[in-house]
Order: structure tokens, then sequence, then C-alpha cells
């Protein structure tokens, strides 16, 4: 009877969670694109990355562009630069400022470390990519 005692409520808890992650998984409005690029933290160019607390943004990949933060120099994190809730458009690309990326279409801002909407209206989040810091090489990649 014991046994049953303790197996039926972690029976439960296995039942009641959830694999979704629907804020970031199936959101219409941004296509799926495989890409995968290297940034080598020694160039001048990516300096900013050197720092916890900056970022760097490139609109050479994914569907508008990718940021890229450097939280504590061994976690970064990177997102998407197209508007989650906009279909991409001419003016759904993002610029950041600070820690804020903000839509050109209206005014939403999104929150660069979490990828959450800080202001403005919309359903999803930001679309997360990975990284992967090897020595002084950073590898952004969906």
């Amino acid at each position: 009877m014991k046994k049953i005692l303790f197996f039926f409520p972690l029976f439960l808890l296995i039942l009641a969670c959830s694999s979704s992650d629907d804020n970031y998984q199936n959101n219409p409005n941004l296509p799926d694109v495989n890409f995968r690029f290297q940034l080598n933290l020694s160039f001048p160019e990516y300096n900013d990355l050197d720092y916890p607390g900056n970022s760097f943004a490139t609109y050479n990949h994914g569907v508008k562009g990718v940021v890229i933060y450097n939280i504590n120099n061994s976690q970064y994190v990177a997102f998407e630069l197209s508007d989650p809730n906009h279909p991409p458009s001419n003016c759904s690309g993002m610029t950041v400022n600070g820690v804020i990326a903000s839509c050109g279409c209206d005014d939403n801002k999104y929150n660069v470390i979490t990828g959450e909407l800080a202001e403005g209206e919309g359903q999803y989040t930001m679309k997360p990519y990975r990284v992967q810091r090897s020595g002084n090489v950073l590898e952004v990649f969906n």
C-alpha cells in the first residue's frame, strides 16, 4: 500500500508536466531557417561580447538578423531580430538599443536577455537560437 501511495503522486506529476514550448515553437509568423555561424571573439568587431552585459547584432543570419547577449562570459543567449508577433515585412526587423530590441512596425519592445515582451502587445516571445562557446569562438545555430 505504501508503494502505491508513493508512486501514484509521482505518476500524476509526470502526467501533469508539459513539454510544450508554444511561446517559442509553432509561431506562424516566423519561418524556421537553418543556419550556423561563428564569431571569433579575438576580432575587434566582436569586442563588445568580451564583456558581460553587452550584445552584438548581425543582420546577415536568421530571418531579419540575430542578437547575441553576453550574460557572464560563460553564458550567452541569442534571439531572432524579426518581431515574433508580425509576419516578416519591411518594418518587422528590430533594432537593438541596450537590452531592448524595438520593432519598426509598432511599439513592441523585447528584452534581449530573456526574449520576453517588455512593452506592446503580442502572444509570442523572441525566437531563441543556440549559442556555444569553445575557447574564443562563439557558435550560433538553429
